[in-house]
């Protein structure tokens, strides 16, 4: 006869929250993206509040874009903000065994992927402009693809022929539709003269 397992029970209270600004919403779900079915509520709101705990060192999360939003907040407020966000369908919790941990519903997967569709963007330039060649675009092979798709989107839409070299050095070390799709934004980035 099996032993019934006991979840580790959680109570979401937005505190009288009615509103958060997008911003804030988007650095929530930034911040719950190195969390997804791997870490709860309790562990977000101390990478929100900046907190130098043993387990957000350990697991690199000071790393996070969203490390120490809301330093002037308390864990309790930052908790009714992440709360908000969970009880108006932007995040939501899956039991993995005992634990309650964080998973994107598909409304705040989409601001997410934007979001960081926006920050590898940014990453872009600063590579540009560093002085460091050849280009290592590792990084980007494995991710989910909408999210790569989307960068590629966005990469396209800005017309600009610098990011051609970017592209060049990406090509070669991913899977195929994502290759071809590299190959279509270098084509219209750099049309053929004539």
């Amino acid at each position: 006869m099996s032993r019934k397992v006991q979840r580790v029970r959680y109570h979401l209270d937005s505190k009288g929250i009615k509103n958060l600004s997008s911003d804030e919403i988007k650095i929530i779900l930034r911040g719950a993206d190195d969390l997804i079915m791997s870490g709860g509520r309790t562990l977000l709101a101390k990478i929100l509040k900046g907190s130098r705990a043993k387990e957000v060192l350990n697991l690199g999360l000071e790393r996070s874009p969203a490390y120490g939003y809301y330093r002037q907040l308390s864990l309790e407020d930052i908790l009714a903000r992440i709360d908000f966000v969970i009880l108006n369908g932007y995040l939501t919790i899956e039991y993995d065994y005992r634990l309650p941990l964080l998973r994107y519903t598909a409304a705040g997967w989409e601001i997410e992927q934007e979001t960081y569709a926006d920050e590898l963007l940014r990453g872009f330039d600063d590579r540009l402009a560093s002085s460091q060649r050849p280009f290592d675009m590792t990084y980007l092979k494995d991710r989910h693809r909408g999210l790569i798709m989307r960068l590629l989107d966005k990469v396209e839409a800005t017309g600009d022929p610098k990011y051609v070299p970017l592209l060049e050095a990406w090509a070669p070390v991913d899977y195929q539709k994502v290759k071809q799709r590299i190959v279509h934004v270098i084509h219209r980035l750099n049309p053929a003269p004539g």
